[in-house]
């Protein structure tokens, strides 16, 4: 088996001074890492039925896309504000080092839609809350949340805990 761990680079003081950044792109690379990774996010997502993964920008989007290829499911991307061309809904969310906000298309997903939301990692929850409320404004389920790496010190699943949060590896 291999261990991702091993594949995940620390960057001190990024983006900011006080942050260490886990940064999963040695682990992209790899590929053993990269199969191991999307295997292990399929078989907690497949139970779970989903009819759309939706994956954030921009580390998101490589392993959502894979997972919902693997899973045989659609794919939607949430944006930073002005990158999509369509009309879009919008949510704000806190950064352990800032504000921002994310987009989604206004028909990204269907009332009833059954979403797994993925994204690389999940700190504070604040990113993964603003997904959860984007889903929801459109009148998707959220029937779980899939991450690579949870900072565990951060409390983020509490702010999620209505919700089923899986990671593959915790700090």
């Amino acid at each position: 088996m291999t261990d991702l761990r091993d594949r995940i680079r620390d960057v001190p003081d990024f983006p900011t001074r006080g942050i260490v950044f886990k940064d999963i792109m040695p682990l992209l690379a790899d590929p053993s890492s990269l199969r191991a990774a999307v295997e292990g996010l399929a078989e907690w997502a497949e139970p779970r039925r989903p009819d759309v993964i939706l994956g954030a920008e921009a580390r998101g989007f490589i392993l959502g896309g894979a997972l919902a290829y693997k899973l045989g499911c659609g794919f939607v991307a949430a944006r930073k504000p002005g990158k999509l061309p369509w009309r879009t809904i919008s949510a704000k969310y806190a950064l352990e080092y800032g504000v921002d906000a994310l987009e989604l298309h206004a028909d990204a997903i269907a009332g009833g839609n059954r979403v797994v939301i993925h994204d690389d990692l999940l700190a504070t929850g604040g990113t993964a809350k603003a997904k959860v409320d984007l889903v929801e404004q459109l009148g998707g389920e959220v029937v779980g949340l899939a991450f690579v790496i949870e900072l565990e010190f951060l409390k983020g699943r509490e702010r999620l805990s209505e919700y089923e949060v899986h990671s593959l590896i915790q700090y």
